[in-house]
């Protein structure tokens, strides 16, 4: 079986994707700038569901712990999502506020990653968040346990995928008030 298994992964296409061209030498000074950017091709391009992202976590034992969520805003503060604090990965939060984004916008063969410290917004936020989901899920939760987060990033990672494996990376990196791009 497992012979099988490897063999058939093997043999699925990877990358397969249509990447946007890239000009490394025109990147902005911030990775809100670019993800915003590289986010508005994915809308205009039509991938599924491109607010889409991995929030990763690390429990009390420091295991790694990771489920999908909706980007909620992303500008100067930070990248924003929503939950509840009772919830596990609200616990999580509380006891170790980082964590890190991952999307994926396969059609266009490119990710990020984001990482650095969680910052909990103010109660006026998270109520206002609260407000804008549907009705059916606002039944759902508690007022008072509904949370806004955002992850105010360290490092940013922009990856874009190339058949022949001579992939793309640019990396921002927090320095001081501003970022050192390596690329």
């Amino acid at each position: 079986m497992a012979n099988h298994t490897r063999a058939m992964l093997r043999n699925l296409p990877s990358l397969a994707g249509d990447a946007p061209a890239l000009d490394r030498d025109a990147l902005p000074e911030d990775p809100v700038t670019l993800f915003l950017d590289w986010l508005g091709v994915a809308v205009r391009q039509g991938v599924p569901e491109p607010h889409a992202m991995t929030l990763s976590t690390v429990d009390a034992e420091g295991i790694p712990d990771a489920r999908a969520l909706l980007l909620k805003d992303v500008d100067v503060r930070g990248w924003a999502f929503a939950s509840e604090a009772s919830s596990p990965k609200g616990r999580q939060l509380r006891d170790r506020p980082a964590a890190a984004l991952s999307f994926w916008w396969q059609p266009l063969v490119r990710a990020v990653r984001v990482r650095g410290a969680v910052i909990e917004a103010s109660r006026e936020e998270s109520e206002a968040d609260l407000r804008e989901r549907g009705e059916e899920a606002r039944r759902r939760v508690d007022a008072d346990d509904w949370t806004l987060w955002r992850v105010r990033p360290t490092r940013v990672e922009f990856w874009q995928g190339s058949s022949d494996r001579a992939h793309h990376r640019i990396e921002y990196l927090a320095d001081g008030d501003g970022w050192r791009i390596r690329a």
